[in-house]
């Protein structure tokens, strides 16, 4: 399953949690969520903006969005802190990408990304930051 195919089902879980009332948003959620949210919009943007960078800012970009997903996870706990786990994990292949070639030696399990893969992983971090604005919504 790709990273877009597993945020959409966790969003889809998110959206059916809070419309049955299983999840009930504390306002610290709401919170989080947005300013979560907000954090993913200012790393990821528009598909044209992305795809002009050179691969090396968009992995980095790509990298903060984990970055913003950990600390917010560290802020959390119970159903958002599962579903930014989720979001996270999903987003997991970024790690073991490189945007340099490795002229001599190892490198340490890494593996040069095609730029389909680059678009894949943005446009799920940008399904995640919708997510996280309908939670936010709640």
């Amino acid at each position: 399953m790709d990273m877009r195919r597993i945020v959409a089902v966790l969003a889809e879980e998110a959206e059916q949690q809070i419309h049955d009332q299983v999840w009930e948003l504390a306002p610290s959620d709401r919170a989080l969520a947005h300013e979560t949210e907000a954090g993913l919009r200012k790393v990821v943007g528009p598909p044209d903006v992305q795809e002009a960078m050179p691969q090396i800012d968009r992995l980095e970009h790509l990298r903060e969005t984990l970055a913003v997903l950990a600390i917010s996870l560290a802020r959390t706990h119970g159903r958002l802190a599962w579903f930014l786990s989720g979001a996270i994990n999903a987003l997991e292949p970024v790690l073991r990408w490189r945007a340099l070639p490795a002229d001599r030696g190892g490198t340490f399990g890494t593996v040069l990304a095609r730029p389909e893969e680059y678009t894949e992983a943005e446009e799920a971090v940008r399904r995640i930051q919708d997510g996280l604005a309908r939670i936010a919504a709640g």
